[in-house]
């Protein structure tokens, strides 16, 4: 009698590899990224990062996005 060895199953796939977790300011409620400088959408400035707002300021306004200062930025 010629017995054969069992196959082993093949290795699941590998799990995807997580996105990576966007760098937010802790200045800012929501997520305003890290960047250079960081304007609103739709407005005048030049970047290189936008936020589109509303956003509140929970610290130092960095970025100068509260022009009228009463906490909410990009306002439109």
């Amino acid at each position: 009698m010629i017995t054969e060895e069992p196959v082993p199953p093949p290795p699941p796939p590998p799990a995807p590899k997580p996105k990576p977790a966007p760098s937010c300011d802790p200045n800012y409620s929501g997520c305003v990224p890290v960047a250079s400088d960081v304007d609103c959408a739709g407005g005048s400035g030049n970047g290189p990062a936008y936020v589109q707002g509303p956003v509140r300021v929970t610290g130092d306004d960095i970025y100068d996005l509260d022009r009228n200062g009463d906490g909410v930025a990009c306002e439109s």
